[in-house]
């Protein structure tokens, strides 16, 4: 069993693995928490088969992929700006009523 083959298939177990905890868990973060497991599997996958012969070279354009795919999935799931939060003045925020009459 060579590594690449090796790592495959801990990438396919790890997306099962994402796939079943996706499908059995109700909790919203449970699925998040799935979701970013599956995704580490198809990254490992990608990388283990980023190979284009028998010894040649690793091809860049998969290991370019999963380097994308991980900063996609760091940003998509950041914290967003709080529902009740107001924006900067002057960009269409609401005035407290304080500082109504101060200009």
């Amino acid at each position: 069993m060579s590594a690449p083959f090796l790592y495959a298939l801990l990438g396919v177990g790890l997306f099962c693995i994402g796939l079943h905890a996706l499908i059995v868990h109700a909790h919203l973060l449970r699925k998040i928490l799935a979701i970013n497991i599956m995704g580490s599997g198809v990254f490992l996958v990608l990388v283990a088969l980023a190979r284009r012969g028998g010894d040649g070279p690793p091809d860049p354009v998969p290991h370019a992929m999963v380097i994308a795919g991980v900063v996609v999935a760091v940003l998509g799931h950041r914290p967003g700006p709080r529902p009740d939060a107001e924006g900067p003045r002057g960009h269409g925020a609401p005035r407290a009523a304080a500082d109504a009459g101060s200009d």
